[in-house]
């Protein structure tokens, strides 16, 4: 149970952090920041332009160029060799397809000239694959012969999965890191600096009081901070939350207690601002790009997935997108839970061994 020495205490350290207005507006400023570019992003790809030379300007070609137009994929141009090749110079689009004169049915073969710079377009397979697609439906038509498979499209109604919906429980979990650290490490340092902590050592507050307050006033504020953000999320962005608010809220307090714990063992190594910073920033930016907070971890080295999945913020992150993409609860009893079990323990044992009390204060 909390006493009242414990309770008074976090109020007064949760009173400092909320004088510190500049703070928690750019905390939430980069995180708002990011996802509001969702709004207005997304959606279909554009078109890709292409340009259409018909030298042979028979009902074969008419039909080719239709049929390539009506592909969703193309905005389909038609005009001169010179005109499109001075629009293509210029970017305006992204590949010529030429049809020769012998484009007719007289011919047993046609060659059609596909005009880019291959090494800027990243589209070329995928033109490439459409005009073979238009050309053998051409063919069929004039042969009179059908095709030998065909394609049967079943949907399952699976549960649409977009990137913001990735995006956001990594994003929630980056943020309760650098919160989290920056609630017990830097402010540990603030207080020695200030002379806060031996004020503090020379009254009968106990080393536990003041860790329980501190620790009690900074999930607080890490839960106002990420609230905010997960609900515009779900209100302005509609991301698709799958599993209980309960289970991501406590979550978030397990890896808020992990990071409180790191900092506290940051703080109490560092004994200077400048001292912390680097001490800090050498555990969070790695973290941030191996721990798939903007991408899976899938996507990286196979060499190095064993040791990212591992990392805290990764089986912090990998539990909340769990929660919310798959519907899993608190309580499922999987790998990430266990990683998150285990970095509470470690980073617990590395918070007592260093968090000395006379030391810090001192």
């Amino acid at each position: 149970m909390l006493t009242e020495a414990q309770i008074h205490l976090a109020l007064v350290f949760l009173k400092m952090f909320l004088r510190d207005i500049q703070s928690m507006i750019f905390n939430l400023f980069f995180p708002m920041a990011f996802i509001t570019v969702f709004i207005f992003t997304g959606g279909e790809p554009d078109p890709i332009k292409i340009g259409i030379v018909d030298k042979a300007s028979n009902q074969l070609s008419k039909s080719f160029s239709l049929l390539l137009d009506e592909d969703t994929n193309f905005d389909v141009l038609e005009g001169l060799e010179t005109e499109l090749s001075n629009k293509l110079v210029e970017g305006e689009l992204v590949a010529i397809i030429e049809i020769p004169d012998q484009f007719d049915y007289a011919y047993e073969t046609a060659e059609l000239k596909l005009i880019l710079d291959a090494s800027q377009v990243r589209q070329l397979d995928g033109i490439k694959d459409s005009i073979e697609k238009t050309l053998l439906s051409i063919e069929r038509e004039l042969r009179g012969t059908e095709a030998m498979f065909s394609l049967e499209i079943v949907d399952m109604k699976a549960r649409p999965q977009r990137y913001i919906d990735f995006l956001i429980p990594g994003l929630l979990a980056f943020m309760l890191m650098n919160l989290s650290i920056a609630g017990s490490g830097f402010n540990l340092v603030e207080y020695r600096r200030r002379g806060i902590l031996k004020r503090l050592f020379v009254t009968p507050i106990r080393p536990k009081d003041f860790i329980i307050s501190i620790v009690l006033a900074r999930l607080m504020i890490v839960l106002i901070q990420l609230s905010v953000v997960l609900w515009f999320a779900l209100l302005i962005l509609d991301i698709q939350l799958i599993g209980g608010l309960l289970s991501i809220y406590g979550m978030i307090a397990l890896g808020s207690l992990i990071f409180l714990c790191f900092g506290f063992c940051f703080g109490s190594i560092a004994k200077t601002q400048e001292a912390i910073r680097p001490l800090v920033t050498s555990f969070t930016f790695p973290q941030l790009i191996l721990s798939g907070v903007f991408f899976p971890i899938s996507s990286l080295p196979e060499m190095i997935q064993p040791v990212a999945q591992f990392l805290p913020l990764s089986v912090i992150a990998s539990s909340l997108r769990g929660i919310a993409n798959d519907g899993l609860s608190l309580l499922s009893f999987d790998q990430n839970l266990i990683g998150v079990l285990v970095w509470l323990i470690l980073s617990f044992f590395l918070a007592t061994r260093y968090f000395v009390w006379r030391d810090v204060a001192g």
